[in-house]
């Protein structure tokens, strides 16, 4: 991070590429989907250009930019991490649970949302080719099929590494914002009183006056903000300071731009597609260079999206939210890039499924949002628990203020249930029912687990070790807690009579914090049988194999635990085909096949 704060340029122009991809495709849709539900009168215009700009200030800015990014665990953000921060101060079993669902679902909807966003950006850049001389008769199947293909593209990438082509995102996302600018400025030009919009009286007028149908417009008013939670959950790769800089010039772009547009539709009140018309009215020559812009500008987002989704779901397995996953590492420098094979083909097929089932961006546009406010709503309320925690009392308040703007938001977001969000919470369901019912196996197999007390398992090591013949070499066992030893260990040892000369049983903590790994030999538990505990943050993607060889760790065998489930319940069988189609421990953390040797316990549930 401090490569950033050297270089001030070099991390706004990379929070651009990585963090604003998402928000700043939004100008491509807002405006257009709102006006296909309203007519474009001067003071509808002037109410919506209001409500933009005061929704970018008080959820993006004051909520995320200020009270969300001040709160932060080693540098990290993000649901995950706030969960982290605020679990200290509950006391009661209750609370506790409460703040775990508000999480889990919270991750589930950043889910949906990372299916709606490639979408909803690659479609709508992509609708721009009808405004080429000579491409106006292109068929909407003729639109989804180019859309479609550049998402193919976009997630067959993925395995190859991003990373290779991302050093081009800051450049090119820094040139879109200026084109949004300038374009703006320019079309500002031809009604200058646009800018009076920054009065937030104009938004109040229009709420008040427009009364319960201009309320539920904000259900389109949200798609501004769309992208806002980035900021947050990015701030652990880029820092907080590069990101904040950067968004107080993109917040400048992007209210340029809507009141360019605003403009531009005060003088065409028929303008379908209000931002590209109003490129092509500037001049007809840079509207394909600046089609192309856009869709590059997209598959940004998209990307930005998808490495996000990525980081959320290893900090789901991490933290023992979601079932192991097979990763890959798509750099050799960075271990940080990770690529995960089932999230990615899963996602672009809930892309594609999206893009043929609602067929063009404004009626995708209908389904998106739910899942945005419900993830601020989830922020606001978790951050504001905290800042009280804390004795933060006046940043509590404006906490109480923006999760009231959130709780709006997202009342007038559950009137797009019917028109097309049912689908997003249909996705979202998914990881949902997976985590809870991951979540729900774990505990219940932890329950019928019979480990084995310490002191016990010693008695009958220590005889055995004493008249055994041993194994020359070292073996290797894993086991969460060592004062309560896993079943399996001793059914290797004192069942199957396999004891080496040399054994270790290996422990991995995930702690609270975020990074940091440490390890080390902890104590002598018995001749032959000694204890190596690693402690890894959850964020940290960290290389078992090469800390076991810095220690001086020559293993023979690596022995593990595997559950066989045996049930009738249906919730109990879901859980034991999750179990079998994940990757065991040992694989996870790719340790070498040819020494791993799983050993089986039956297990009624």
């Amino acid at each position: 991070m401090n490569g950033h704060d050297s270089h001030p340029w070099q991390g706004i122009l990379k929070s651009m590429g990585l963090v604003f991809g998402d928000i700043g495709t939004s100008p491509i849709y807002t405006l257009t989907v709102i006006f296909l539900l309203i007519e474009p009168t001067a003071s509808n215009v002037m109410g919506i250009l209001s409500l933009l700009i005061w929704t970018l200030i008080i959820l993006i800015t004051v909520e995320y930019a200020w009270l969300a990014m001040s709160l932060s665990r080693k540098g990290e953000g993000g649901t995950i991490v706030l969960r982290e921060l605020l679990t200290p101060y509950i006391r009661s079993r209750t609370a506790a649970a409460i703040v775990s669902v508000m999480t889990i679902i919270g991750v589930a909807l950043l889910i949906g949302d990372g299916v709606i966003t490639p979408a909803i950006s690659i479609l709508s850049a992509v609708e721009g080719i009808a405004l080429i001389p000579g491409f106006e008769a292109t068929a909407e199947s003729t639109l989804i099929l180019v859309a479609a293909a550049i998402a193919i593209g976009l997630f067959a990438v993925q395995q190859s590494g991003a990373e290779r082509v991302a050093w081009s995102f800051g450049p090119i996302a820094g040139l879109w914002f200026l084109a949004l600018a300038v374009s703006g400025i320019i079309g500002i030009l031809s009604a200058p009183m646009v800018t009076l919009a920054v009065n937030p009286y104009h938004a109040a007028r229009f709420l008040l006056v427009g009364g319960w149908p201009a309320f539920f417009l904000l259900s389109s008013i949200i798609l501004v903000a769309t992208g806002g939670e980035a900021l947050y959950a990015d701030m652990g790769h880029l820092g907080r300071k590069p990101i904040v800089n950067a968004w107080y010039l993109v917040f400048v772009a992007l209210v340029l731009n809507y009141l360019g547009q605003g403009a531009f539709l005060l003088t065409h009140p028929d303008a379908h597609f209000i931002l590209f018309e109003l490129v092509r009215s500037i001049s007809p020559l840079i509207y394909v260079p600046f089609l192309v812009l856009s869709i590059l500008a997209t598959v940004i987002a998209s990307q930005a999206m998808i490495s996000g989704l990525f980081s959320i779901v290893y900090q789901g397995i991490t933290t023992r939210m979601l079932p192991m996953l097979r990763i890959d590492y798509t750099s050799a420098k960075l271990r940080s890039q990770i690529y995960i094979g089932s999230v990615n083909w899963l996602l672009l097929f809930a892309v594609l499924a999206v893009m043929f089932l609602f067929q063009s961006s404004a009626r995708l546009a209908a389904a998106y949002g739910l899942a945005v406010t419900g993830t601020m709503t989830i922020t606001g309320i978790l951050l504001t628990a905290i800042l009280f925690h804390r004795r933060l009392i006046i940043p509590g308040f404006i906490g109480i203020g923006v999760t009231l703007v959130d709780i709006a938001f997202l009342v007038a977001a559950t009137s797009k249930i019917p028109a097309g969000a049912y689908v997003v919470l249909l996705i979202a369901s998914v990881p949902l029912a997976v985590i809870l019912i991951y979540r729900a196996g774990q505990n219940r197999v932890a329950r019928s687990f019979r480990p084995m007390d310490l002191s016990a398992f010693l008695a009958m090591y220590r005889d055995l070790y004493r008249e055994a013949s041993k194994i020359r070499g070292t073996a290797l066992f894993f086991a969460r807690d060592t004062r309560m030893i896993p079943p399996y260990i001793a059914l290797t040892m004192f069942t199957n009579n396999i004891i080496y000369e040399d054994n270790i049983i290996i422990s991995i903590i995930i702690p609270d914090n975020p990074f940091g790994v440490k390890s080390g030999f902890k104590r002598s538990l018995a001749p032959g049988l000694r204890v190596f505990e690693i402690e890894i943050g959850y964020m940290e993607v960290a290389d078992i194999k090469k800390i076991l060889q810095d220690a001086g760790i020559q293993e023979k065998a690596i022995f593990y635990g595997l559950e066989e489930i045996v049930t009738d319940n249906i919730v109990w069988k879901i859980y034991a085909a999750v179990k079998r189609l994940a990757p065991s421990f040992v694989q996870f953390y790719k340790l070498p096949t040819d020494k791993i040797h799983g050993v089986l316990t039956r297990m009624e549930l």
